[in-house]
């Protein structure tokens, strides 16, 4: 048996056949039932292992239907609306069901009706059955009134009036029972009849497209894995040329015979459809995952779904018969090294609007880099070159400055003669500046420290390294701060 603590008592919440047997029900006091039958075992419940079970399940489950639904904390929904007729029809795929969750070792029921309100109290009153469509007010006259799915304060309220099967309450006016119980019991009721709809909203996004093979031998190895990736992908490929689209996001489920399921997710820079590059994606996930996938008797199932698709857009060649480089390489370089590693593996650099040099550049995923739209313009063989080059900037830029000891200037707005940074003293032999660069005033607090004048100089030592550092702050100003000094960067 199972307990659990109900304010300050331990009662019964779940027991088996054979504590049943022994005239044991649920939310007993475990005070009494040892009082009873002082050899019986129980257990502590565990809710958060119960929920993870019943998601695996869940999961497993999916190989019906995409539509899988949790119910509660011990019942699952399926929504096989045109999914019936792949496994033999309605009949063989309930057994189907029960006999793959009897062997994995649950004691299972199922119920199949045209409405979720008539499949549940199928399943929970009347074990396994198949309610044909018109036949669900049939089905719930003679059940009690939990097969409604109200609450028990309800139930209460209805059994003090006499009113204890679901037949009764259909049976008994509506209005005085709107009144009186509440517009959830006449919903429940009529839900379960399909007067009205009740939508099963599933657990996981639904796959605009997917694919799969039922294997007749389960597969263990990775190398039958990635040859039925690749067939797969041969199949989507017609799908996604038939909607003009490529995929963004490909997800791989391989499903254990003994219920396990494997979910394998992998993203690219920009659409993709060629079954190859679909196929070395999932090889370089699949090496970065071989020691967390475990393939147990094997797999029997595997489907390939794609969870985001983007226009694909076809690039035409020129006279000469040469396609506009734009970067597919480095994106499949890209997308291989992210699959592998991570997403975070592959950062790339891009402009920010800001005359800081520190916050200039951001290294954002390479996903989410901005994409060139036009082709990069030629230069033109007349046109003169330009002489006016930018600044230059240094190779190493550090993250945020460091601050240096200048104890000397050969004039208040000139370069420092020397400079100790990092405990070392730096004789300067050559500078250059310096280059003026004021912080954004109309986004800058006033009161930040960052907003304040820089002065850049190009500054060489003694034995020839160049370094890029400036003052912050001017002499003479209002404020009567000194001016301090900074090393921003390092030149080769």
């Amino acid at each position: 048996m199972i307990s659990h603590r109900d304010r300050n008592a331990q009662r019964i919440s779940a027991l088996d056949e054979r504590a049943e047997a022994l005239h044991l029900k649920r939310d007993m006091g475990i005070a009494d039932a040892r009082a009873m039958h002082p050899s019986i075992d129980i257990v502590e419940a565990d809710p958060e292992a119960d929920r993870r079970l019943l998601e695996g399940l869940a999961d497993w489950c999916d190989r019906y239907t995409p539509l899988v639904a949790l119910d509660g904390a011990d019942g699952l929904f399926l929504d096989v609306t045109g999914c019936s007729h792949l496994f033999g029809g309605e009949r063989a795929m309930l057994n189907d069901i029960l006999s793959r969750f009897f062997h994995q070792g649950f004691d299972v029921r199922a119920g199949l009706a045209a409405t979720p309100g008539a499949a549940w109290a199928a399943a929970r009153f009347c074990g396994d059955r198949i309610v044909e469509g018109g036949e669900e007010e049939a089905l719930l006259a003679p059940l009690p009134l939990a097969a409604l799915r109200i609450e028990p304060a309800t139930r209460t309220s209805l059994e003090s009036v006499g009113l204890r099967t679901a037949g009764a309450v259909m049976a008994a006016p509506r209005a005085p029972l709107a009144r009186r119980f509440g517009a959830l019991l006449l919903l429940r009721l009529d839900q379960a009849l399909g007067r009205l709809d009740e939508a099963v909203s599933p657990r996981l996004p639904i796959a605009p497209l997917s694919v799969e093979r039922h294997l007749a031998e389960p597969v263990t190895l990775t190398e039958d894995i990635e040859r039925l990736v690749g067939m797969l992908a041969a199949t989507l490929k017609t799908d996604l040329e038939r909607r003009g689209e490529g995929a963004r996001t490909l997800a791989l489920l391989l499903f254990r015979v003994d219920g396990a399921v494997s979910r394998i997710a992998i993203g690219t820079s920009r659409p993709l459809r060629e079954p190859m590059l679909i196929q070395k994606l999932f090889h370089e996930r699949l090496a970065a995952l071989e020691q967390d996938i475990d393939a147990g008797y094997g797999f029997d199932l595997v489907r390939l779904s794609v969870l985001a698709s983007a226009a694909f857009d076809m690039q035409q060649a020129d006279l000469t018969g040469e396609t506009i480089d734009d970067g597919a390489d480095i994106a499949l370089f890209a997308d291989r090294i992210r699959a592998r590693l991570g997403e975070g593996a592959v950062l790339q650099p891009v402009t920010v609007e800001s005359h800081l040099p520190e916050r200039a550049v951001a290294t954002i995923p390479f996903t989410e880099a901005p994409r060139r739209t036009t082709p990069p313009k030629k230069p033109d063989r007349l046109q003169a070159p330009k002489t006016i080059f930018p600044p230059e900037r240094p190779i190493r830029l550090f993250r945020s400055p460091e601050p240096i000891d200048v104890p000397a200037t050969e004039m208040p707005e000139g370069p420092p003669l020397n400079f100790r940074w990092r405990r070392a003293l730096y004789r300067v032999t050559r500078a250059e500046g310096p280059e003026r660069i004021a912080a954004e005033w109309w986004r800058e607090a006033a009161s930040d420290e960052a907003a304040s004048t820089r002065d850049y100089f190009r500054i060489e030592d003694a034995d020839g390294r160049r370094y890029w550092l400036y003052r912050q702050g001017l002499y003479g100003g209002a404020s009567q701060v000194p001016p301090r000094w900074f090393m921003h960067g390092v030149f080769a």
